[in-house]
């Protein structure tokens, strides 16, 4: 039986990405997004490249309840069984805590914590019937460290990445597997658009003198969704040249 896999943020970046990488490997794709006229656009492109009954678009807003659940009944109704659910779509905010709006505040807690609860509400009691699927939340390094003037993101992320063990630990028994993905700095569309000297800044912050493409974290959610990653639950996994593993210290002669 072909298998589902229902990607949020999936139209555009590291989601972009993998839901190719996902429809190259045969699996069904339903990609969920906020932005309608960039998702139909997508999901023509691909549909003509695959199959229109192998990938499917449904516009979505992941932090609100009525907007998800109609994204599962959509899935249901166009492919059944879904057997990975990844929770890619999120946001950023900037600055220090007291410089963040309490709208904004709110915006990325809605969008990149909150989403997770609501698509989990959603497509977790069929799952726990199936005995056999798998859950990949989008975090981040920034969940794992401190960065300067993203306090709001640290802590959104700070909670993705704590929330992943919860979630493991609860539904492990029902033969379902939850993991994170924590990338750094990545060469997606919109950090492209940064200056060149600011790229380069980041690519010399990196011991390996680069930076990770969307390319390189579709492959790792692809590796967490599926039976070859079968003995892997609750992690956080950095995909991030290395940008994590710096402790900070000075040089020592």
């Amino acid at each position: 039986m072909t298998k589902t896999v229902v990607i949020t943020g999936g139209v555009s970046g590291m989601g972009l990405s993998a839901s190719k990488l996902f429809l190259s490997k045969g699996w069904n794709v339903m990609m969920a997004d906020f932005n309608e006229k960039l998702g139909e656009k997508v999901n023509k492109e691909l549909s003509s490249k695959y199959s229109s009954k192998q990938v499917a678009f449904q516009q979505t807003d992941v932090s609100n309840a009525a907007s998800v659940n109609d994204l599962k009944v959509k899935t249901d109704q166009l492919f059944g069984q879904v057997d990975s659910v990844i929770n890619n779509a999120g946001i950023f905010t900037k600055g220090a805590l007291h410089e963040v709006t309490e709208d904004a505040w709110d915006r990325i807690m809605a969008v990149d914590v909150k989403s997770i609860y609501l698509m989990t509400k959603a497509f977790v009691p069929e799952m726990m019937k199936q005995k056999s699927a798998t859950i990949v939340n989008t975090a981040s390094i920034s969940g794992l460290t401190g960065d300067y003037n993203m306090a709001a993101y640290n802590a959104a992320k700070g909670a993705v990445v704590n929330l992943v063990r919860a979630m493991a630990l609860d539904y492990g028994k029902f033969g379902i597997r939850v993991n994170n993905v924590n990338p750094g700095p990545t060469m997606t569309p919109m950090f492209e658009a940064n200056p060149q000297s600011v790229i380069d800044t980041f690519k010399k912050a990196s011991p390996l003198g680069k930076l990770a493409t969307s390319d390189d974290i579709a492959r790792v959610m692809y590796f967490l969704a599926t039976d070859e990653s079968s003995p892997i639950t609750g992690e956080n996994v950095p995909v991030s040249a290395g940008f994590e593993i710096y402790s900070g210290q000075p040089v020592q002669k």
